[in-house]
């Protein structure tokens, strides 16, 4: 095991120039945790937002981000059961994912798909425990509703078309293109909004009205999403792009029976992850050892060419998701 590897870390607050290669130690396992020799690194925009300064690591995660990746286990922490040194697996990481080694709790590691590539498999913690625990934990989608996604054709998009379109619901959504559009019907979306070109909420509404929203836009978009919901709809909130604030008229969410809720993955406790990656590995890993879903591949970076990823996530451009090749 060597010393010290590559990783990237962010010089300080601000843009994607910030992000420099360094060297670090190679992390150790602690009890109750494995360290991963990651092949692939995901990215994703909370890792922008740590880069920008406005989502700080929880206390004693790594300070580099990366909250996803694939690769070998290389190394055991006492009190681990169920994996061994060489098992390739995929984990949702607490942070530390731009480096070529990575320390997890080894209850948020799974098994790589059949017939998935590191690649790929790198693509599915941070999206999947989310998409779960948000729309069928939280959200409590059944087979037969109408769920709305915002931002189809993003890596949380088109992972929640494709569960939910497997899991029996109509899925409408919105993109910001009709290619995007294209993409989000190919998946299994019932109905693409281009939202530059029509109102979602009209054409919601006119389909009964959404009994379940995922947001991750937030601003003007939480009025409208209450205008769309169908009586005792649920809206769910994972992140707010155009801002946290609204003015809302509770009146509707009273008369209407409505629920509002959401959450952030991140902050929450090892325990409560653990409980995510155990549904996941009952109910949807089946589904991906069979081949009937899957990552939607945008384009993919050297582990030095972060800030190019990054720059990539936030033009707003890209339909999927976005990695890192760490393996040299």
């Amino acid at each position: 095991m060597p010393e010290t590897m590559r990783a990237i870390e962010i010089a300080r607050p601000g843009g994607p120039e910030v992000l420099v290669p360094c060297t670090r130690p190679v992390p150790e396992p602690g009890a109750g945790e494995v360290l991963i020799k990651l092949a692939w690194a995901g990215v994703n925009r909370p890792d922008a937002l740590q880069r920008a300064g406005s989502y700080a690591p929880p206390p004693a995660a790594s300070d580099l981000p990366g909250l996803e990746g694939a690769g070998e286990i290389v190394a055991i922490g006492a009190g681990v059961g169920g994996w061994a040194v060489g098992d390739q697996v995929c984990a949702l990481l607490p942070g530390g994912g731009y480096a070529e080694y990575v320390v997890t709790p080894a209850a948020h590691a799974l098994p790589v798909p059949k017939g998935m590539g590191l690649k790929e498999a790198a693509c599915l913690p941070e999206t999947f425990f989310t998409v779960w625990s948000n729309v069928f934990m939280r959200g409590g989608l059944k087979a037969g509703e109408r769920f709305l996604v915002h931002g189809g054709s993003s890596g949380i998009g088109t992972t929640a078309i494709q569960l939910a379109r497997l899991f029996g619901a109509r899925v409408f959504t919105t993109a910001g293109s009709d290619e995007k559009c294209a993409v989000c019907r190919e998946l299994g979306a019932e109905v693409a909004i281009n939202y530059r070109e029509a109102d979602f909420v009209e054409v919601v509404r006119a389909e009964g009205g959404a009994n379940l929203i995922l947001d991750m836009v937030g601003g003007d978009y939480i009025a409208r999403n209450i205008k769309a919901l169908a009586d005792e709809g649920r809206m769910v909130h994972i992140a707010f792009l155009a801002g946290p604030k609204a003015e809302v008229n509770f009146a509707q969410i009273m008369a209407r029976r409505l629920t509002v809720t959401g959450s952030t993955l991140r902050p929450q406790s090892d325990n409560a992850k653990a409980r995510i990656a155990e549904e996941l590995r009952e109910k949807v890993w089946p589904l991906l050892d069979a081949g009937r879903l899957g990552p939607v591949m945008d384009s993919e970076f050297a582990l030095e060419d972060a800030a190019k990823a990054h720059e990539r996530i936030e033009d707003a451009r890209h339909i999927g998701k976005i990695v890192l090749k760490v393996a040299g």
